[in-house]
């Protein structure tokens, strides 16, 4: 705690964080003690190119045992309770996190207090004050972990807020919609009817599905109904229309068309089995998907025309 004596484990971080060439002050700043605390320590002990959190400790005990023992400090989770850890984080892993994400998240899961600071995490996991950094930063550009001042002392602590599943869940259905739109902007690219644009397509039909399945029904009802009339009027003529002539001819607002429109780029299984596109002359278009006839299936249908 701060004001009181450095622990082992806090000479093993001091030692790691000046490897890494940490100054007293960030030193200070991370165990939440003063700077002065940190420039004693170390001067009193070999300096920055001779500390050694051993030496330090034995040097210390010494003088301890002068004044009486230390105060208890708290040992790392053991027993079923950390082999429950070791093997949810196993599990977490399979989804996808690195394996020391994955022990960061589910020590901070299980964790009985509000959050755990890095000096915590390092003791339970036994491992450097510099992997818990790197693995935290990382779990918080997730969103799957925030970040508070321990009251009292200048040091964080690290805890699971109760929305972090929300935002997880919107993080994954965004990185899904860019996935889909990336792949729709590759298939255009390849060309209609090369393999590699079937396979992009494909891809972001899967993708498109997969976002609307998790993002609900993030679209109206009757911007569907509009999106599906569009869709068969195009399908209907046979030939591209502009915003006017579908709002004309379907006597429907263009404002609620461009909704449809908007609808359908967002969401490309609506259109299904075509991909609706835009012309160079501003009207609507649409190509039947290259994957859903095989080139044989195709090359039949042109022998009938």
């Amino acid at each position: 705690m701060p004001g009181g004596r450095l622990s082992h484990d806090d000479r093993r971080s001091i030692a790691a964080w000046l490897a890494e060439g940490a100054g007293y002050a960030e030193i200070a700043r991370r165990l939440g003690r003063p700077t002065s605390t940190v420039s004693r320590e170390v001067a009193r002990n070999g300096g920055p190119g001779g500390y050694t959190a051993d030496r330090a400790q034995r040097a210390t005990g010494a003088r301890a045992r002068r004044r009486g023992p230390a105060p208890a400090r708290e040992t790392p989770a053991a027993g079923p309770v950390q082999e429950f850890v070791e093997g949810f984080a196993a599990l977490l892993a399979g989804t996808g996190l690195s394996r020391m994400a994955a022990r960061v998240f589910a020590c901070l899961l299980t964790a009985d207090a509000a959050g755990l600071t890095a000096t915590e995490l390092v003791r339970r996991l036994r491992v450097s004050p510099a992997s818990v950094s790197k693995t935290v930063a990382y779990l918080e550009t997730m969103e799957l972990v925030t970040r508070e001042p321990v009251p009292g002392g200048r040091r964080e602590r690290y805890l699971i807020g109760e929305d972090a599943w929300t935002r997880a869940w919107r993080t994954d259905t965004r990185v899904h919609d860019e996935v889909a739109a990336a792949a729709r902007r590759g298939a255009a690219l390849m060309g209609p009817g090369t393999p590699a644009a079937a396979r992009l397509t494909q891809m972001s039909r899967f993708f498109g599905q997969v976002s609307a399945a998790m993002g609900g029904s993030a679209i109206s009802d009757h911007a569907t109904a509009d999106a599906l009339t569009l869709i068969a009027a195009l399908a209907h003529t046979a030939r591209p229309l502009t915003l006017p002539e579908l709002s004309t001819a379907l006597d429907l607002p263009v404002a609620g068309l461009a909704d449809a429109i908007e609808a359908i780029e967002r969401h490309p299984v609506i259109a299904d089995p075509f991909t609706l596109h835009r012309t160079p002359t501003a009207a609507y278009a649409l190509t039947p998907l290259p994957d859903r006839l095989s080139a044989a299936q195709q090359a039949a249908l042109d022998a009938l025309a």
